[in-house]
């Protein structure tokens, strides 16, 4: 909680510098900066050369700070785009290959996933200050700066594409249309991707794994409408 404070803090600074650079009244962007609980809900089925293993994967939550357009194409359609990078720690746990492991955890060290994600949202306009708002999408997720951990010799994750569905709320500050709001947000997104890795000194093979994500992406932030 300590961390999703802070990064709110910081994401809310951001925030208001891009408020000073306002356009016209009637334009249709609005920017939003969110603190975001990355809650993986990861599941994994490991083998080698085709031979299933028992095991399964641990990847760490994370708390990032995240900025995101949404464009107004009439009052209650619109579409968002969220920016984010999050790093990850992925362990896999309670691993067995039959003749050298049984129900091991094994430190995969840590990857780094740029998830871009847009969705198209139908927001429930009313004369209060509350605004909720729904929707659905796509994501792409791309992983870097892969570190294989102690034990591997290396580790390659292939990119993953999915859906994503979204539910929210802005609440106006000012009571109008354009100016400051608050913004809370919940995301589900379907993340899978196939993992490859190298334990040629330790195994003398490799472990292929199909790696489920599927994170739960909570945000609080603050929205700026032009």
């Amino acid at each position: 909680m300590n961390k999703l404070l802070l990064a709110a803090l910081m994401t809310g600074t951001a925030l208001a510098g891009f408020a000073e650079a306002a356009m016209a009244e009637d334009n249709p962007w609005m920017v939003r900066a969110r603190a975001l609980a990355v809650l993986p809900d990861e599941s994994a089925a490991l083998s080698v050369g085709g031979a299933r293993l028992a095991g399964d994967a641990d990847i760490g939550d994370q708390y990032v700070p995240e900025l995101d357009f949404t464009y107004f194409f009439t009052d209650h359609i619109a579409a968002e785009l969220i920016l984010a990078v999050t790093p990850h720690d992925v362990s896999a746990v309670n691993v067995t290959v039959p003749g050298a492991l049984t129900n091991a955890n094994i430190d995969l060290g840590d990857v780094w996933l740029l998830p871009p994600t847009l969705t198209l949202q139908y927001h429930f306009r009313s004369t209060g200050r509350f605004k909720p708002y729904v929707g659905a999408g796509v994501n792409a997720t791309f992983f870097f700066n892969e570190d294989e951990g102690p034990v591997a010799d290396g580790i390659d994750y292939d990119p993953s594409f999915g859906p994503a569905l979204q539910a929210g709320v802005d609440y106006d500050l000012d009571g109008q249309e354009g100016g400051f709001a608050l913004n809370a947000d919940i995301k589900k997104i379907w993340i899978n991707t196939d993992v490859k890795v190298d334990f040629t000194s330790a195994l003398g093979a490799a472990v292929n794994a199909d790696v489920d994500i599927d994170p739960l992406v909570v945000g609080l932030g603050l929205a700026y409408k032009y």
